[in-house]
């Protein structure tokens, strides 16, 4: 890693965080568990994954990690939990693709806090990259969208501007370790979800998929989601978001032969291509930079 740019670095972070996650849609399918329990082992689990590493990495240097979080780890708790409850209530009060839509909103306003608040602005590759897939994204989504809920909708977009905040906040606080804000961000979560929840028995397969579906699909990518922006703006980390797009319903079809739409696929060959041609040149752009 240390042979790499800053920009190879933070890409191949968010690529690989993506890759953990695609299963996720799987998982959950493949679980039986409802909403909220699903939410709060969604949030316990991984907080205690990622605080034995925390622990294990910091030793007795922990605590100090933890209290240096300052105010943007602070903002970045409450980001964090915020959007990661909102997704959720979003799902539950509007049509599917409604809330996917909203999400796919991320890059764009990630990219419009970024030149206002870090005066980084992107670049004309990154906003043709937007803009492209997030054309997809409508083109995916188009025949399943409805009125639906405005309730449901405008959780998806706090959803969205969530995204954007965590990603532009962890790139301002860039010399900080904001994985432990990560961590309590978490707590949070299953606490909230605590009083929602009905039932926390886990049985039959749920006691293997609910686990793995916290750990890989949780736990590794959003340490991962945490770090990359030291290395590459906010609107780079939450394009790779997209990928979630097209790899999540092909793995639901390669194991329960669930089919997705031909707009699924073609969309989705667009955001690949697109996300790959824009993390090239970037790549490119700052090799040349360097010699």
């Amino acid at each position: 890693m240390n042979n790499l740019t800053n920009q190879q670095k933070g890409s191949l972070m968010a690529f690989v965080a993506i890759m953990f996650i695609t299963p996720d849609s799987l998982l959950i399918r493949l679980s039986n568990i409802e909403t909220w329990g699903m939410l709060f082992y969604r949030g316990a689990i991984p907080f205690v994954v990622v605080l034995i590493g925390l622990i294990f990495f910091y030793k007795n240097k922990f605590f100090t990690a933890l209290f240096k979080i300052g105010y943007p780890g602070v903002f970045y708790v409450i980001s964090f939990s915020i959007c990661n409850i909102t997704f959720i209530i979003s799902i539950q009060n509007t049509n599917v693709a409604n809330t996917l839509l909203m999400v796919a909103l991320a890059p764009m306003l990630s990219a419009i806090l970024g030149a206002i608040f870090l005066k980084e602005k992107p670049d004309n590759n990154t906003w043709i990259a937007i803009i492209i897939t997030f054309i997809s994204c409508v083109y995916i989504f188009y025949d399943s969208l409805s009125l639906g809920n405005f309730y449901g909708d405008m959780f998806g977009l706090i959803t969205s501007f969530g995204l954007a905040c965590n990603a532009n906040i962890a790139r301002y606080a860039k010399s900080t370790d904001l994985v432990p804000s990560a961590v309590i961000g978490k707590l949070c979560v299953a606490i909230f979800a605590f009083f929602f929840v009905k039932d926390f028995s886990l049985v039959d397969n749920d006691l293997f998929y609910v686990p793995l579906m916290c750990v890989m699909c949780v736990a590794i990518p959003f340490v991962l989601v945490t770090i990359a922006p030291r290395f590459i703006t906010a609107a780079e980390v939450n394009l790779f978001f997209l990928l979630e797009t097209i790899l999540g319903p092909l793995w639901v079809w390669m194991v329960i032969k669930e089919q997705p739409s031909n707009e699924t696929i073609y969309g989705g060959v667009v955001i690949i291509i697109t996300i790959a041609i824009h993390s090239l040149l970037a790549i490119k752009k700052t090799q040349t930079k360097t010699t």
